[in-house]
């Protein structure tokens, strides 16, 4: 247990990143972040314009990736269903399933219970409130496009203090995924079994931390999870090709576990609300009294 914690450490962060060890790399960077924050200055101030420039050029290189992936992927099915036979399509079907299954449980029970016992509110009421921020996350998949939305419903619908709900939904747009989270470890424990490797306890225990983790940073976007999906499957020793086989379901899944995520922001915005009141505006000065 020391060596696994000791491990944690890079010597060597490029080094790590080049063979996608993602626990040192992910402990590095949470030390560079704190480290960016403490060290405030000009100079800082460009490092993070600097990272955000790679960020976006990194992730305009991906969106045209993107476009082509719905003809890559009608190809690649059916090569696998050439090669592999209905079976496939089968095993599929079944992991599809436990991940709709698995989303549905966390956002028809999970939820309205956090909702009636910690936010004390009527859970009916609640989806009725966020149903037009639901409706945006399923379609555009993406937690960033819907942020606008939920904001509106936070703050009309749900009469959540404007600061209290900005502050939630904003952070967690990114540091909330809940479904992003799931989704990562059904697929990973879904292809170490396709391909035969046998996980252990602790392997599985190790797995649903890194997803966790990795469901804090990934990018609120379209198939924002499966680059860190593909870091996870090389750590437990599965071939990160492998996810090529969940391509062809997983704008579907993509879809649920967004609005998963949107939902589960607004949950902790209204947790968090509980008890609180938006401050109140500034009183008008008096005006001046004529002089007699």
């Amino acid at each position: 247990a020391g060596q696994f914690f000791l491990d944690l450490i890079p010597s060597n962060v490029v080094t790590a990143a080049a063979e996608n060890q993602i626990l040192p790399v992910m402990v590095f960077a949470l030390f560079f972040g704190i480290g960016l924050v403490m060290a405030r200055s000009v100079a800082t101030d460009r490092l993070q314009e600097s990272l955000q420039g790679l960020f976006e050029v990194m992730m305009k290189l991906i969106n045209l990736v993107i476009k082509l992936a719905p003809i890559a992927i009608a190809c690649l099915m059916f090569n696998l269903a050439a090669l592999f036979g209905w079976d496939l399509l089968v095993r599929l079907a079944g992991y599809a399933a436990v991940a709709i299954g698995a989303m549905a449980i966390h956002m028809f029970i999970v939820y309205p219970l956090a909702v009636l016992v910690l936010a004390g509110r009527n859970p009916f009421k609640f989806f009725f409130g966020v149903r037009e921020p639901m409706l945006v996350a399923f379609t555009t998949a993406s937690s960033n496009a819907t942020l606008p939305v939920a904001l509106k419903a936070a703050e009309e619908q749900l009469n959540l203090p404007r600061r209290i709900a900005r502050f939630v939904l904003t952070v967690g747009a990114t540091a909330n995924q809940n479904g992003t989270a799931l989704f990562e470890g059904v697929t990973v424990l879904f292809l170490a079994q396709f391909f035969g490797i046998e996980l252990s306890l602790t392997q599985q225990v190790v797995v649903m931390l890194v997803c966790i983790l990795g469901g804090i940073g990934t990018a609120g976007v379209p198939a924002g999870s499966l680059p860190v999906v593909a870091l996870i499957l090389v750590m437990v020793g599965v071939p990160a090709e492998g996810i090529a086989l969940v391509l062809g379901v997983d704008r579907f899944l993509d879809m649920c576990r967004t609005t998963l995520n949107v939902v589960g922001d607004l949950v902790a915005a209204t947790v968090v609300s509980r008890g609180e009141k938006d401050l109140p505006p500034d009183a008008p000065e008096p005006a001046p009294v004529p002089a007699t």
